[in-house]
């Protein structure tokens, strides 16, 4: 384990990571499975015990539910009458199979300096540097000089429709004010020519869940049938699959490309933005898809009976699609779906970038620098999709950053949604201390 560089708990007063592995080990402990429908157990317990720990500290904490145990938590923290920032991170987590796992998901097993379980980076690793670091801030008086709603919100494994959306829709007068939003999946680092590169989310990809359909004409296996709703469909998906998508470089990953540049003695260029990417190693499976659109065939469904030919016939798509790229991306969808096969959407959200600049670009910064003085720090794009689609939509500057150093030979980004998540106990300490510098700053 590294050493911290700079004041320590005792100069401080209090210790911003005492308690950030138990917190988050007790939030895995407690089953919060989305299953995209309504069949999970819902994050009610989870929002009652956040609401418990804030409630200790003296901390008001608000429940609201989207439906019944879909539940959000909201408190106000902090002095000052400034814009109050939003801090917010999600309760629920994608399913796990134990049977798939070297441990129970659900144990909260620390096992060879891992803290192990569904939302170990995904996210109730980030609600509980956030957690601990505002019980120990509260119990030693040292409230951040700037208003602050806390957030802890249902739903975002499944589009925030339960979570997010709800609190924007229904309850803006708790965040209509917040002007700046910080979330997840950022302030990670990857490793590049022995350097650490922490990666602050400053963008994301917009979002399209597609349902592509195909109609043809029904009738017996043994005809020929040139109208058949299953053969157009699996041709449009095999286009979808194989089509290769240009390169594309948004403000944000041109930030990002350019500091790899230099470490790798070379301008960054499109011609070259592939080969740049593949200096982050295994990261370079998610910073792969930031700088072209994507579309991924992931389901299929047609037919009753192998010998007869069905009317119709349905596929979904992951659509991916990056700012200022919206139209080139449908335009080609729809060119690859061809006449015969029409989509709709599941799930149809904005991408958003912010400018990589301010203040909290620059505490974010410094509260690295800090505790890892010979890093980098650049911006980048998300390929996925956080709550802050839907906080944007009431105006606030948003990024990411869940701080964590991490050990140059971690495939990190095969632990999102993925077998044996787990995330190490140092790295929860490290982002404790981290954050808490952070909002010395905001």
């Amino acid at each position: 384990m590294e050493t911290r560089t700079d004041l320590g708990s005792d100069e401080r007063g209090y210790d911003p990571a005492a308690e950030v592995v138990d917190i988050c080990r007790d939030l895995i402990r407690i089953d919060t499975t989305n299953y995209g429908d309504s069949s999970g157990p819902g994050e009610r317990k989870a929002a009652e015990h956040v609401a418990s720990l804030l409630d200790e500290v003296g901390i008001e904490a608000t429940i609201v539910e989207g439906t019944p145990g879909r539940a959000n938590v909201l408190a106000r923290w902090g002095e000052g009458d400034g814009d109050p920032l939003l801090l917010h991170g999600h309760l629920d987590v994608v399913p796990a199979d134990a049977e798939d796992w070297a441990v129970h998901p659900f144990s909260g097993q620390i096992k060879d300096g891992y803290l192990w379980g569904p939302g170990a980076v995904d996210m109730k690793d980030f609600d509980a540097m956030l957690l601990s670091c505002v019980r120990a801030r509260t119990r030693a008086g040292a409230l951040p000089q700037r208003p602050t709603v806390l957030c802890f919100t249902a739903d975002e494994e499944a589009g925030g429709h339960q979570g997010a959306e709800i609190l924007v829709e229904r309850h803006a007068d708790w965040l209509a004010d917040c002007t700046e939003a910080i979330g997840e999946v950022g302030g990670f680092s990857a490793t590049v020519r022995g350097r650490r590169v922490y990666l602050i989310e400053a963008a994301e990809k917009g979002m399209a869940w597609m349902r592509l359909t195909s109609r043809g004409r029904a009738g017996h296996g043994s005809m020929i049938n040139r109208e058949n709703a299953v053969t157009e469909l699996a041709s449009a998906v095999a286009r979808i699959g194989a089509h290769d998508w240009p390169v594309r470089l948004t403000p944000t990953m041109e930030v990002l490309l350019a500091s790899i540049g230099e470490l790798a003695g070379t301008a960054a260029t499109p011609e070259n933005a592939d080969a740049l990417i593949e200096e982050f190693g295994s990261a370079a499976r998610m910073l792969g898809a930031v700088i072209r659109n994507t579309a991924n065939p992931t389901m299929l469904e047609a037919g009753y009976k192998v010998n007869v030919i069905p009317t119709e016939a349905t596929a979904h798509v992951d659509g991916r699609f990056l700012p200022g790229f919206e139209d080139e991306f449908f335009a080609t969808m729809a060119e690859l779906c061809g006449e015969h096969v029409s989509y709709d959407f599941v799930s149809h959200q904005q991408p958003w970038e912010t400018p990589y600049d301010g203040h909290l670009v620059d505490a974010m910064t410094r509260s690295l620098l800090a505790e890892d003085p010979d890093a980098l720090v650049a911006p980048y794009l998300m390929s996925g999709g956080t709550d802050a689609k839907h906080f944007r939509k009431l105006g606030m500057r948003s990024y990411g950053f869940a701080p964590l150093r991490l050990p140059a030979d971690l495939d990190f980004t095969a632990l999102f949604h993925g077998v044996d998540e787990r995330v190490p106990v140092d790295a929860l300490e490290f982002g404790a201390r981290v954050f808490d510098r952070f909002l010395d700053g905001i």
